[in-house]
């Protein structure tokens, strides 16, 4: 199902939401390159990223995981699993992460009241990073947080520390470092491979899970890092008609998944009842994982 919007001006997107000037550590949003030991500690976390996420590598990741073959388990349960971890690509938040995901639903919530389905994506977007929880394997970082990008194709230059791809096999490889590499104009992101993460994998347990969430929502989870694309514009060779429509609900997504990185306080037990009655609306109560 694909759900077409009008502009931002057409819907007066987040009309209540007011952006905030600083991030939860008091400086701008996605700044990598802020002078802080925070900041040194991303840009190491990129330089590993860039290097050792390959064409093949993606492969062989998403091959494994995508047996979802390690634990049967609820969302709920995998969002308390989650609240035990913190991620090193994000120059913006320190906090557990059950507080970024119920900032950013509620947020949604307050300016969308009537898309559910949008409340519920803005709740479960990060579930994926349970990849770095020792049960399931306890994955390095580099493999399931930071900026998303297409791999089987030339790195964009408007990726973040886009200097450290030089190192990256696929660079050099001609099969790969060409605009369009191994994919053909207008072949739309279903057939792009993107690099290994928590993105991809959360959307894989969603769509073999038989979530009803309508495309858009499965869009959204699955590119809600792929900011060299929605920040910057770039890699619109790929997209098809679908993918354009979807982008329109993924910039929506992303204003309040960015900007609502900060320390307002959610009570959990106030609104979790209204949270669970949607994952039992759009989602099986056990999911394979």
């Amino acid at each position: 199902m694909t759900m077409v919007i009008g502009d931002s001006k057409e819907m007066g997107l987040g009309a209540g939401f007011v952006v905030p000037d600083t991030n939860s550590f008091g400086q701008t949003f996605r700044d990598y390159d802020a002078d802080s030991e925070r900041h040194k500690s991303v840009e190491e976390f990129y330089r590993s990223n860039h290097i050792r996420q390959t064409y093949d590598f993606v492969k062989r990741m998403r091959e494994e995981y995508g047996k979802l073959d390690r634990v049967e388990m609820s969302i709920w349960e995998c969002i308390e699993l989650l609240n035990e971890l913190v991620d090193e690509s994000d120059p913006d938040l320190d906090e557990p992460q059950i507080e970024h995901l119920l900032q950013t639903a509620e947020a949604i919530r307050k300016d969308y009241p009537d898309e559910d389905w949008l409340h519920l994506t803005g709740l479960i977007h990060d579930l994926g990073k349970v990849l770095l929880h020792p049960s399931f394997g306890q994955l390095p970082q580099w493999a399931v947080v930071g900026d998303t990008f297409p791999v089987g194709c030339a790195f964009d230059e408007s990726n973040v520390h886009f200097k450290h791809f030089k190192e990256n096999p696929d660079y050099s490889n001609p099969k790969y470092n060409t605009k369009l590499g191994v994919y053909s104009e207008g072949c739309g992101l279903e057939n792009v491979l993107m690099s290994f993460g928590h993105d991809d994998y959360m959307y894989l347990v969603a769509k073999e899970n038989k979530t009803t969430l309508p495309s858009a929502a499965l869009f959204a989870i699955r590119y809600h890092s792929f900011y060299p694309l929605h920040k910057h514009g770039a890699y619109q060779c790929l997209l098809n008609e679908e993918d354009k429509e979807n982008l329109k609900w993924l910039h929506v997504f992303n204003k309040y998944d960015l900007y609502s990185k900060s320390k307002v306080r959610i009570d959990v037990e106030k609104v979790k009842p209204y949270y669970l009655s949607l994952i039992q609306k759009y989602f099986p109560a056990k999911l394979k994982w």
